[in-house]
C-alpha cells in the first residue's frame, strides 16, 4: 500500500529574525507537522491544511523543499510505503495552537535551536529536508 502526506517547515520573519515552527509528536520526537492527503487535494493543499489543524498557523508555499520516503507497518493496512512531500511556508496568519488530538505541541525557535533540536531529537530522515530549509533562509548550517 503507499500513502501520500505533505507538510511543511513553517517560518516567520520578525524583524531581523528568523523563526521556525516545531511541534513534539505523539510519539515524543520533535518534528514538522505533516498529514495524509484527501481525496480531491492537491499536495500542496494537503500541506496547507495540516499545517493549519495541527498548528492552528495560516501560510503561503514559498519552496518544495523534499519528498521524503520510507516504510512502516500498520496494524490495519500491513506494510506501507509513505512519501512525504515538505514545503518550505512562510506563515502569514492565525494563531499558535497545538492540535493535541494529533500532536503534543507546537512553539517556534530560531534556526540555531531548531538544528540543535532536529539532530538530538528529531527524525534522521529529516536532516537534509531541515538543513535545505535553513539554507534557503539565510541561515549558516555550518555553524550550526
Amino acid at each position: 500500500m503507499k500513502e501520500i502526506s505533505a507538510g511543511g517547515i513553517v517560518y516567520r520573519k520578525r524583524g531581523n529574525t528568523v523563526e521556525i515552527q516545531m511541534i513534539r509528536d505523539r510519539f515524543g520526537k520533535v518534528a514538522f507537522p505533516k498529514g495524509k492527503m484527501e481525496p480531491g487535494e492537491t499536495i500542496e493543499q494537503t500541506a496547507l491544511r495540516e499545517i493549519g489543524e495541527e498548528t492552528g498557523i495560516v501560510g503561503v508555499i514559498r519552496q518544495p523543499l523534499e519528498t521524503v520516503r520510507y516504510r512502516y507497518v500498520s496494524s490495519e493496512a500491513g506494510v506501507v510505503d509513505k512519501e512525504v512531500h515538505y514545503f518550505l511556508v512562510e506563515a502569514t496568519g492565525g494563531s499558535l495552537r497545538a492540535q493535541t488530538e494529533e500532536i503534543n505541541g507546537v512553539e517556534w525557535f530560531e534556526p540555531k535551536e531548531v538544528w540543535r533540536l532536529q539532530r538530538g531529537d528529531g527524525y534522521d530522515n529529516m536532516d537534509s529536508v531541515v538543513r535545505k530549509a535553513l539554507l534557503l533562509l539565510g541561515c549558516e548550517v555550518e555553524r550550526l
